[in-house]
């Protein structure tokens, strides 16, 4: 069972929706879940990244084209695709920027595994390598290369300590539950397991939570 089935039984109208609309509740989705996660989550693998830039371009160009119409039925329809064209290109740029964010933040620890690696799109690869690069370079020049060689590393792990920053994953989420599902949760003073039902809105640690995003039982909100 994918997303697309737990949303239909949540939603059974789902797949009435225009594929246009859906791309656009889909984009919505991802950019809640990607704000309020402290770590940085899948890239969108299922094209959904192209077929927005492909709509925002198509409506760029439509604009383009009604743009000087005085006709006030063209120049008020005018209004409402620009209207919706900024609403599609605040939601991406927000979406990249709280990557980026990330990234920046934690760059070495994404870059230091092949499935953290993978997390990233081709660009963002791209960026963080440089990003890293850069940093390096930087620090090089300014003070590590007054050090020995061997504490010029910026991943270094010695006397297992790690220099290394990590996402915090016990920073609190909150979930909505697209199924009934037993929900592990670790608090202070003691753990528990309790079930709760379909529509629920949970307050979690990440950790906690992250098992139930990721098995699409739930999705951050």
């Amino acid at each position: 069972m994918d997303i697309d089935d737990i949303l239909r039984e949540v939603d059974p109208t789902i797949h009435s929706v225009p594929l246009e609309k859906r791309d656009l509740q889909d984009l919505t989705r991802a950019w809640v879940a990607e704000r309020s996660a402290p770590e940085l989550l899948e890239w969108p693998s299922n094209g959904l990244f192209e077929r927005i830039n492909d709509s925002i371009k198509g409506q760029i160009e439509r604009v383009e084209e009604m743009t000087g119409d005085m006709d006030p039925k063209t120049n008020f329809a005018l209004i409402v695709i620009q209207t919706e064209l900024e609403r599609y290109k605040f939601l991406v740029r927000s979406y990249l920027r709280a990557r980026l964010a990330k990234i920046d933040r934690h760059t070495l620890h994404y870059l230091s595994t092949d499935a953290l690696r993978a997390r990233l799109s081709e660009m963002e690869l791209a960026y963080a390598t440089r990003h890293q690069a850069l940093l390096h370079n930087h620090y090089l020049s300014s003070f590590l290369s007054s050090f020995p060689p061997g504490l010029q590393n910026l991943n270094d792990t010695a006397g297992n300590v790690t220099m290394v920053d990590y996402p915090d994953l016990d920073s609190a989420v909150f979930i909505r539950l697209l199924r009934s599902a037993m929900v592990n949760g670790h608090g202070v003073d003691d753990d528990g397991t309790v079930e709760f039902e379909e529509n629920n809105i949970l307050i979690l640690r990440w950790s906690d939570a992250k098992p139930l995003v990721e098995s699409r039982k739930a999705e951050l909100v």
